[in-house]
């Protein structure tokens, strides 16, 4: 499954899962300086109990690795998986 990195305009970018033109899922965030604020993750019926959200989650930390930015959770599910796993303590803002 092939996550998209997406510009979606005013400093606010994504990655999503795209099938034969729906949106089955995604993760944005805001880029505030050096910090992705971590707004909103999806995923649709049709994908849920697969990781997906997971998946998108780790694509998002691996860019800010990558890019040497800081992520901070707003989403629930980010402020979950944060609270429950210190793979992320390295790029908390």
């Amino acid at each position: 499954m092939d996550f998209q990195y997406k510009e979606l305009g005013n400093d606010v970018f994504a990655y999503q899962v795209i099938e034969d033109g729906e949106r089955l899922g995604e993760i944005t965030w805001t880029l505030l300086g050096d910090v992705m604020v971590m707004d909103h993750t999806y995923v649709s019926s049709k994908l849920r109990g697969q990781g997906i959200a997971k998946k998108l989650l780790d694509s998002a930390a691996s860019y800010a690795r990558e890019n040497e930015l800081k992520m901070e959770p707003v989403c629930s599910y980010v402020v979950d998986a944060f609270a429950k796993s210190n793979e992320y303590d390295d790029i908390k803002a």
